[in-house]
């Protein structure tokens, strides 16, 4: 290539002449004496103005007993502005391990459930629980427990707005909306929310216990139930239907 080359005389993005980059923004601040350490108050709406100073309270967050027995808080994965947000009850001892919501046996069959109806996890989903810390012997969360971690689901809600949320499992719908409906009642019915569109859906790990796929099994109800979810989602984004095989 000459000299005289247009190409060469364009100026690359990445050349500093010398001059090291500038540094990253510093992670936001935390008004901890905003935060109550105690989980029977309130965390104040807005607190938070990113996911990043969400995650990092709730990795020193003491507001109930279960901050004791973690080895890492599990607060959330996926896309931060997702259309898509699933809600499950609280990480089990893989996600306990891994810091991340929904990578035992649960969320791979999760992961399998998406792909079926073509649902791009790391485009249109964001996933985390009604309670960031496991309980002992993955038990589920007391209403204590819930209602102290409450706060921060509601601030994750608000920040990644989503237009669908999934609640899977009992405990997610009432950890969200309040309702002691069982799953088996409301599953695969639209609710309204607060201004948002919830669907309940059956738990993955309720799932893997039933394995039958015949007609008006839990898998086969799950199918239906994901198939109106991607069709929801199409109608949103303003995007034709795909055709899905069974």
């Amino acid at each position: 290539m000459s000299a005289t080359d247009p190409v060469s005389e364009q100026i690359s993005l990445f050349d500093f002449g010398g001059i090291a980059p500038p540094a990253p923004p510093p992670p936001p601040a935390i008004d901890l004496e905003r935060i109550p350490l105690d989980g029977r108050q309130p965390i104040p709406p807005g607190t938070y103005n990113s996911l990043e100073a969400l995650f990092a309270h709730c990795r020193q967050c003491q507001r109930c007993e279960l901050a004791g027995g973690r080895t890492n808080v599990v607060v959330g994965r996926g896309l931060p502005t997702a259309p898509i947000m699933i809600i499950g009850e609280g990480p089990g001892q893989t996600e306990d391990e891994t810091g991340l919501p929904f990578v035992g046996r649960s969320g791979q069959l999760l992961e399998k459930i998406l792909e079926s109806v073509r649902i791009d996890l790391a485009t249109e989903v964001y996933i985390c629980n009604v309670v960031r810390c496991r309980p002992p012997g993955n038990r589920t969360p007391t209403p204590e427990e819930a209602a102290a971690c409450r706060p921060y689901l509601m601030e994750q809600i608000r920040l990644v707005d989503p237009k669908i949320i999934l609640l899977t499992g009992a405990t997610a719908v009432r950890g969200v909306t309040g309702r002691k409906d069982g799953i088996t009642k409301i599953r695969g019915q639209w609710l309204e929310w607060e201004g948002r569109l919830c669907m309940p859906i059956f738990h993955p790990a309720y799932l893997l216990r039933n394995q039958s796929r015949e007609k008006g099994s839990p898998k086969w109800l799950m199918w239906q139930d994901i198939q109106v979810v991607r069709a929801k989602l199409d109608e949103f984004l303003g995007r034709s239907p795909i055709e899905i095989q069974d």
